[in-house]
């Protein structure tokens, strides 16, 4: 595969792109000689958890070089949203992009963003989710229509350099629902420099298309995708393995095994292939069922599913607990995973864990950092009352 997988979109679309330009040195912006560039934002999605779209409204980009700027301390350099749209974030998957704006900033590092949204106004909805087989509904964004959303993410404006940086929305991770069945958003966004990024791409066979794509380190979620109706999914921006380490690629379906290829590399813009068209990555059927239970419902907590091979742990499914009732439910394969190791050569084989068959741990994470887990087997059938208590 080519490097072509840095894909601009229309303003439609739900993928955020930065790119900045800047001098060299230290943001010594007091004086006429002081280096700058330019920066342009754009933006970028991982998939959402049942819901059709997830439309938001992005008015301005804040930058800061202080991570811990308020919202009225000096040094912070705006990028306006040239007339602002609502974006389906949902539409940008697989690498699609969708630019925002640019402007020029002093050379320097960079340490916070700030994304801030329109506000939801009557019968207007600048902030809406569309859930499966539902209308469109509001989307409560507090505190984004002011200071906006905090995104800490280094990245450094060169001399006369243009860098990219994206934005990646996890919709799935960021939307919770109230008891009364309103919703709220509560974003994970993490931003990445494109000039020290590469892609993994790969194909699933046909009976897998529609199959959510993860890349992993350590058990965490990096970048998520879903493929698109041919079986070919692109996992970008990654920053490169010299820097960050190895990915695992986690292949999830409803209804199928789930996929693991472990160690595969990333490099700067070049696109690290994991299978082709010709030769894709086939899953076999499996059987599912569901966990769940209740977390305190003031913790305002995530819960996820680990599955682990060979001690390690890969996320198989995320969502967040109800912000009111603290109920939460995934639906998981009871089937062994299968899972290979990437060495440089296609096809990756794959072969089956019969331990892990069934096997998780269900784990959930409190807003205030706390983390209660407990283990279930899913092959003896549907597990509830999996509760934590914070």
């Amino acid at each position: 595969m080519n490097a072509s997988w840095k894909t601009l979109a229309g303003a439609g679309l739900t993928a955020v792109l930065l790119a900045a330009c800047g001098g060299g040195g230290g943001g010594d912006s007091g004086t006429a000689a002081a280096q700058t560039g330019t920066l342009k934002v754009s933006m970028t999605d991982a998939p959402s958890c049942g819901y059709n779209n997830v439309y938001v409204t992005v008015t301005k980009i804040r930058v800061n070089a202080s991570a811990s700027a308020g919202d009225n301390d000096a040094g912070w350099y705006d990028v306006n949203v040239a007339n602002p749209q609502k974006i389906d974030l949902l539409s940008l998957s697989n690498g699609v992009l969708a630019d925002l704006g640019q402007t020029a900033l002093p050379a320097g590092q960079y340490q916070q963003v700030r994304l801030v949204l329109a506000q939801n106004t009557g019968n207007t909805l600048s902030n809406s989710v569309v859930p499966t087989g539902g209308s469109e509904q509001a989307l409560a964004t507090p505190s984004a229509t002011q200071s906006g959303y905090k995104i800490n993410g280094p990245f450094t404006v060169q001399a006369n350099t243009l860098v990219d940086l994206v934005l990646d929305f996890n919709a799935c991770k960021s939307i919770v629902q109230h008891g009364n069945g309103s919703y709220a958003l509560k974003p994970v966004v993490s931003a990445t420099p494109m000039v020290v990024s590469g892609a993994i791409d790969g194909y699933v066979a046909a009976n897998d298309v529609g199959a959510t794509v993860y890349a992993e380190q350590n058990g965490q979620v990096v970048k998520g995708t879903v493929t698109d109706n041919t079986g070919h999914f692109v996992l970008s921006p990654l920053v490169q393995s010299s820097t960050q380490g190895n990915y695992d690629v986690v292949i999830v379906k409803t209804g199928e095994t789930t996929g693991i290829v472990r160690a595969v590399p990333v490099s700067v813009n070049a696109t690290t292939a994991l299978s082709t068209s010709q030769a894709p990555i086939s899953l076999d059927a499996s059987a599912s069922n569901p966990v769940s239970g209740t977390v305190t419902a003031s913790a305002d907590a995530a819960v996820r599913s680990l599955q682990s091979v060979n001690s390690a742990s890969y996320e198989i499914a995320a969502t967040n607990a109800n912000l009111d009732t603290g109920a939460y439910s995934m639906t998981l394969s009871t089937a062994a995973p299968m899972i290979g190791t990437y060495a440089g050569s296609l096809p990756v084989a794959l072969a089956a864990a019969p331990a892990a068959a069934g096997q998780y741990q269900v784990e959930a994470d409190a807003a205030n950092g706390a983390t209660q887990s407990a283990a279930v087997n899913l092959s003896a059938g549907a597990q509830s009352n999996v509760n934590f208590s914070f």
